[in-house]
Parts: structure tokens; C-alpha cells; sequence
């Protein structure tokens, strides 16, 4: 199938990246700048990752996000949360419905160019804080993509069911520099290692026993992971 894939430069979109190259024809990788504190640090990556698949890369800029949505993410909004990446206090940095925004350019762009497929790397361990991460999301967005294109565009999510150690261990295995990735929210020159990205982040190596190639400013303890409030 030809798909198109959503990369951001990080652990997961780069992984589904290369694993999608492995399975489908990838005719097209996706980023988008919507004004986060990281876009700048993560989406070279991204472009770096798809030169070396020789997969054709494009940004799409969504700075009116930015504008109008609230979040700590953003530019506009407040400090990044440190912590689990679980805590409560990581939902400030939702962006309101970037997956449904993301997708249905994705699905636009994809029908476009001839490809069946859209692929992302949402999995477990996002579906705490993020609600369009959810399968149950990602099933209505499945089905409102195909009704919506002609060609019944398909929504590929192969790590719905994974956590970030299983990531990890697949892209080990894929042989992914993962030195030349990103995740740190907060945007700076070097990776924090302190906020919930940082912690997933870290976290997710030492369960997958792979060592981890990033460079941090700190490496404290890794917090417990918080209690399921349900």
C-alpha cells in the first residue's frame, strides 16, 4: 500500500517511519510546525530521517495554532511540566485536537498523491493525557477519513497497542540512530532529561534494555509512575 507517514522527529514517529518503510511504499513523510516550543529541535530530524529513507518531506505550518489554542506547549503558553509523563499536571500540554487537525490534512494530502494510508505512531502510553491519542479517537477519525476521500483512505496506527519500551526494541531491531531523534518539550539546546517527555523518554529505554544514545542536561531519578486515578 503507499502511505503516508507523520513524523515529528521523535522516538515513536521516526520508528513507525522506518517500519512503515519496511512494509508499505512510503510516498510521503509529513511534519508540522504549529508553534510548539520544540518544532525547531524535532523537525530537522524528521527531515534528516526521510532523506535518509530518500522519501520525499514536506512541513506544513500551522502557526495559527499557536494563535488561538491554549496550551504549554506553545510558544504562547506557559513553562513545560516536569514529571511522570502520566501526571496530571502533563495535560497542560494537550494541544486541543492537533491529532484531528493533523490527520485530516494528512488524509487531504494523501488522497492527492495517490496513497491508500495514513500512519501514525499514537501508542499506549499517550492515551493517559492525550484524548486524541485514544483508539477510541483514532477508530472515529478512521472512519470519518474513509468516508471523507474517494479513494477510502485507510488510518494505519500500529502502535496503538504498544507502549514506548516495545517502540524501542522494534526500532533497535530496525537499527534507528536514535541519537538523531527528539522529544524534549521544553525546546532548549540540549535534551532536559527532567520534563514528561524526558522522563518517558529515558524511562522507555531502561524497560527496553537498550542503552540510550541521548545527550541530557540532567538525569535525575525517574519518578514512580503515577496512580491510575481510575
Amino acid at each position: 500500500m503507499k502511505v503516508i507517514v507523520l513524523c515529528s522527529g521523535g522516538v515513536d514517529s521516526v520508528t513507525a517511519l522506518y517500519q512503515a518503510q519496511s512494509e508499505h511504499e512510503v510516498v510521503g513523510v509529513l511534519g508540522f510546525h504549529y508553534g510548539s516550543k520544540h518544532n525547531d529541535r524535532e523537525l530537522p530530524y524528521a527531515r534528516f530521517h526521510a532523506g535518509r529513507l530518500v522519501i520525499p518531506f514536506r512541513v506544513v505550518e500551522l502557526g495559527f495554532m499557536d494563535g488561538l489554542f491554549a496550551s504549554n506547549l506553545l510558544r504562547s503558553g506557559g513553562e513545560i511540566p516536569e514529571g511522570h509523563y502520566a501526571a496530571e499536571s502533563m495535560k497542560r500540554t494537550v494541544v486541543p485536537f492537533r491529532n484531528g487537525i493533523l490527520l485530516s490534512i494528512a488524509a487531504g494530502y494523501a488522497e492527492s498523491v495517490g496513497a491508500g494510508g495514513v500512519l501514525i505512531a499514537a501508542h499506549t502510553g499517550d492515551h493517559t493525557i492525550y484524548p486524541d491519542c485514544r483508539e477510541t479517537f483514532m477508530e472515529a477519525m478512521g472512519r470519518a477519513i474513509e468516508e471523507g476521500t474517494y479513494a477510502g483512505v485507510k488510518l494505519l496506527r500500529p502502535f496503538i497497542g504498544c507502549d514506548k519500551a516495545a517502540i524501542v526494541r522494534r526500532g533497535a531491531k530496525l537499527g534507528i540512530d536514535y541519537g538523531r531523534t527528539w522529544s524534549c518539550y521544553k525546546g532548549g539546546p540540549v535534551q532536559c532529561g527532567s520534563c514528561g517527555t524526558c522522563i518517558e523518554r529515558r524511562e522507555a529505554f531502561q524497560l527496553a534494555g537498550i542503552p540510550d544514545p541521548t545527550e541530557y542536561v540532567t538525569k535525575p531519578d525517574l519518578p514512580p509512575v503515577p496512580a491510575d486515578p481510575g
